[in-house]
């Protein structure tokens, strides 16, 4: 079975993905994915150079997260333009690990995908790639205090970075499965565990 999990920045999401995996899934992160093909010599690193310039490149041949993030943070044609370079790829490699992870037998698949919902290549290929979508949920303002804490963030930033996401309302509508998280942490343990129950369940329909 393949589950897709998704959520807004601060959501929560990776330690839903951390318990999920502790209770014997596979574990696929797109970010990660995302950053081994815009590293030096990364999959999606000459047609990014191409269609952006070399300015987007720093030294070492690697994206410049920064630049690049400033940019389609203002420029929504230039985000689109990347998605349509970095999308294809990112699903690509998640289709290679997912056949690696496969031949391991875990319980479930799980592709970790923050920008799922505002995905049009997701969500096109859902019917066939994904089994169910769980969307981990809370409110923004605890997104921002927990981002702040993590990462350091300026709340201007983090609004900004939430404002580029799909809203709470566009991720709750293509959610099979909800994780409110809205308490602390053990609270979110116990709640992935029940899901992986319900996992298991579906999985078994």
């Amino acid at each position: 079975m393949r589950v897709g999990l998704t959520g807004g920045i601060g959501s929560g999401k990776s330690a839903v993905a951390t318990e999920l995996e502790k209770c014997g899934a596979a574990i696929i992160d797109t970010d990660l994915i995302a950053h081994d093909i815009t590293k030096a010599n990364g999959l999606a690193m000459s047609a990014i150079e191409q269609a952006f310039g070399p300015e987007f490149l720093l030294e070492d041949g690697s994206l410049n997260r920064q630049k690049m993030r400033e940019l389609v943070f203002a420029d929504p044609k230039a985000k689109e333009k990347l998605e349509k370079i970095t999308h294809p790829l990112i699903y690509q490699e998640t289709q290679r690990l997912s056949k690696l992870s496969q031949a391991k037998n875990p319980a479930y698949l799980v592709y970790m995908v923050p920008l799922l919902a505002e995905s049009s290549f997701w969500i096109n290929q859902s019917p066939q790639a994904l089994d169910c979508i769980v969307v981990v949920d809370c409110p923004e303002n605890l997104q921002i205090a927990r981002v702040q804490e993590r990462n350091g963030l300026e709340v201007g930033m983090i609004q900004k970075i939430i404002a580029s996401q799909a809203s709470r309302h566009d991720r709750l509508v293509i959610a099979d499965f909800v994780i409110e998280n809205n308490q602390g942490i053990e609270d979110l343990k116990i709640e992935a565990q029940r899901l992986h129950q319900i996992l298991l369940r579906h999985k078994s329909t």
